[in-house]
């Protein structure tokens, strides 16, 4: 699972985006979607 740590005066909104991405490149929603019943 990816995780972000948020750098010193990062808005949070930064912080989702960078988190999405991670996701992204981790392929996390393809795997989630491909265990879908």
């Amino acid at each position: 699972m990816p995780t972000v740590k948020l750098k010193d005066n990062e808005p949070f909104d930064v912080a989702l985006r960078r988190f999405k991405r991670s996701c992204e490149k981790a392929g996390v929603l393809a795997d989630v979607r491909s265990r879908e019943f």
